[in-house]
């Protein structure tokens, strides 16, 4: 068994303790510093320190005295290579992939909606809680997958809890994946909305795709580089060309789409683009958009360390009473849950039970790949944090403010927001549209054209040039648009297995994933479950994205606290007793805060309950209420408020229900003397690998 520990160096301790130092130095002045705007640089630097020595101790502590991951041991990949879906991969391939699929839009979004209670509490929930909770949920989840032949996190509760409870977890799981995707789409519609050159630039990735797929297969087969390479030349031509379509009076109406239209064609997007084959669309996307995730990454890493933007928005605002404009709910718990992505992230724990653990060539690999692609979407996160908190207060609150309560003119809401203490003038708010190439910016919520807005003034700030805030705005449109389809791309096929999978249950053929019927009826059955509440949230006369935000929210940490609990029990049945707080204290405090936010969105002042009720009553005393200007429209309000209502329940049942059957599966671990955790046996990597040629 490898359990050894690596020793540091002289020179090493020096080297780590001068880092530790430089890091609590920098984050002394971020979290102490009052009455003063900072400069950006002092919250990148600290959260550069506090990653790298998560992932040297806390990441290495987890992998060898928690998982004992061994580098000896044959992974399914090689055990299983088939050239199809397990393929021994090399692992900066394999973390690229992954990354790609685990960074959709939550770092982008989350931490800009949470900026309005300042930017200090985002901050030092990203850094802390990634680092004790989301790193080791990807890796931990990684760690079990790649010891039980790469199985999915349904298969792998059913097995370790018992048929029954492993039945009610891959439902309850679905249903969660189902809200999450509908949100991610949510983001991408809202940030298209009447956008003429950002609805083109992204429709334009689609013939990119389909070309480059072609040119794989057929005229340069292997040319990842070479293809992705071109690819990205078209796609910034696509961006150029997006302006050009937007000013043409011909052309910008077929492209200037309002939301339900967007959602009408995502959804058909989202079906077709899971049943074509993977290399035609599937594979040449993931391409393009882990260079440009990438890409786009480091430039704004680049501009924030060259522009050394000062953060504009307070450490703390006065909307951490919960009275705030974008979204209603006090710090604790609705920060926990509206900053998912970046800090921790139960639709992770899906990708790294998924294809990741079927190309890992060596355990060895695990750390790097779970452990540190999660501090990398945490680094996306503060980021994004930094775009937003470097925007003038009253832009910020102008984007994503409701126009129920800033109005619909700059004029009024200039007035509003100045009355919270930003004052920000209408030409100020007309100014940063025009900049930007947009009519206007005013509730734009979705956290997207922020984050745009930010990375523009940055990116313009390093490359300037007439016409260059425009482009970089929609360049960040694009980036934040592949970011996100990427993961819709990817969660709708997972989604498909799993339907199938629980459709198996019932009749065995309906899980072969070789039959185009069965695959086109689940595909279907998948999109039609997220295109439901994604067109509900693109007629929401409330915006969609306020009101579903603290849902997916939920779901999204209700997913995570199932698959820390499954850890937890693992750790336990492993015999490794004294290490269950690793997994288990994230996984308390996520049920914590997801009962609690379920809780006040069911009742009291914020609950989607009471405004159901607000609404009814306005309608049966003949009113109406801003902003719906009809009664359809008060109606469409009090009908999605009790859907989220039975949501928000059936979540708070599934995670009761989850708690207690881990609880009873620890009482008996605990009893037992010997381990009884369901591992594949032991296999040499060098007995293996010597016979099929596999290098590690």
């Amino acid at each position: 068994m490898h359990s050894a520990t690596v020793k540091t160096s002289p020179a090493g301790k020096i080297l780590w303790a001068a880092i530790a130092i430089v890091g609590a130095f920098c984050l002394g002045v971020v979290a102490l510093r009052r009455g003063e705007p900072i400069n950006a640089i002092w919250l990148v630097a600290a959260a550069i320190a506090v990653f790298v020595i998560g992932y040297r101790f806390y990441g290495k502590f987890v992998e060898y005295s928690v998982l004992r991951m061994d580098p000896t041991r044959a992974p399914p990949s090689v055990l299983r290579n088939d050239g199809l879906d397990y393929v021994p991969t090399d692992k900066w391939v394999v973390f690229g992939h992954h990354f790609a699929a685990i960074a959709g839009a939550g770092p982008l979004v989350g931490p800009v909606l949470a900026a309005q209670m300042g930017y200090l509490p985002g901050t030092l929930w990203i850094l802390f809680g990634v680092v004790f909770a989301g790193a080791v949920q990807d890796f931990m989840i990684l760690g079990l997958s790649l010891r039980r032949d790469g199985r999915s996190l349904g298969h792998m509760l059913r097995e370790e809890l018992g048929p029954a409870p492993g039945i009610v977890a891959m439902i309850g799981v679905l249903v969660l994946m189902m809200i999450v995707l509908a949100v991610l789409a949510l983001v991408v519609v809202k940030a298209l909305t009447h956008s003429p050159w950002g609805t083109f630039t992204v429709a334009a990735t689609i013939p990119i795709a389909f070309l480059m797929g072609a040119y794989l297969r057929w005229v340069r087969p292997g040319r990842i580089l070479e293809v992705s390479i071109v690819g990205l030349v078209l796609l910034l031509l696509s961006i150029w060309g997006g302006k050009y379509i937007a000013d043409s009076a011909t052309l910008a109406p077929i492209f200037d789409m309002d939301a339900k239209s967007l959602a009408w064609w995502l959804i058909g997007y989202g079906f077709i683009a899971s049943v074509l084959p993977v290399w035609l669309l599937l594979a040449p996307r993931d391409y393009l958009s882990t260079f440009l995730k990438i890409g786009t990454i480091a430039l704004l890493a680049l501009a924030i360390f060259l522009a050394a933007p000062m953060l504009q928005l307070p450490a703390v605002t006065q909307f951490i009473d919960g009275s705030g404009p974008v979204f209603k709910g006090n710090l604790f718990p609705f920060l926990f849950i509206t900053i998912a992505c970046g800090a921790v992230s139960g639709w992770h724990s899906i990708i790294a039970s998924g294809t990741t653990p079927k190309l890992l060539a060596n355990e060895g690999q695990a750390r790097l790949v779970g452990y540190g692609g999660m501090l990398m979407e945490a680094f996306v996160a503060i980021m994004a944090l930094v775009a937003a908190a470097s925007l003038h207060p009253g832009v910020y609150f102008a984007m994503n403010s409701p126009s129920a309560i800033i109005g619909t003119t700059v004029d009024h809401a200039a007035t509003v927001i100045s009355q919270w203490g930003f004052v920000v003038t209408p030409d100020q708010l007309l100014q940063t549209a025009r900049d930007v190439g947009e009519h206007s910016i005013l509730s734009r919520a979705g956290g997207a054209p922020t984050l745009a807005v930010g990375m523009a003034q940055l990116l313009h700030n390093i490359i300037p040039g007439e016409g260059m805030m425009a482009f970089w705005y929609h360049y960040a449109i694009l980036f934040e648009a592949l970011f996100i389809l990427t993961t819709v791309d990817a969660g709708t096929r997972v989604g498909r297995f799993m339907i199938q999978e629980i459709a198996g249950l019932v009749h065995k053929p309906l899980q072969e994933t070789s039959s185009l019927a069965g695959n086109l009826l689940a595909t279907a059955i998948c999109v039609a479950l997220w295109g439901y509440f994604l067109y509900q949230g693109a007629v929401d006369p409330l915006g969609g994205i306020n009101t579903l935000w603290p849902l997916f929210g939920i779901a999204n940490q209700m997913l995570a606290a199932i698959a820390l609990m499954l850890a937890t029990v693992v750790v336990v049945k492993l015999k490794r007793e004294r290490f269950m707080w690793v997994p288990g204290i994230p996984a308390i405090w996520l049920i914590i805060c997801t009962l609690t936010a379920g809780w006040e969105k069911l009742s009291g002042p914020i609950s989607f309950t009471a405004a159901a009720n607000k609404y009814s009553a306005a309608m049966q005393n003949g009113q109406l209420l801003a902003p719906a200007k009809t009664q359809a429209a008060m109606q469409q309000i009090v009908t999605n408020n009790y859907v989220d209502m039975a949501l928000t329940g059936l979540f708070m049942a599934l995670i009761v229900v989850m708690v207690l059957f881990c609880l009873r599966a620890l009482v008996k671990a605990w009893k037992t003397s010997h381990p009884t955790a369901h591992e594949e046996p032991y296999v040499a990597l060098d007995s293996v690998a010597s016979t099929m040629g596999v290098s590690h």
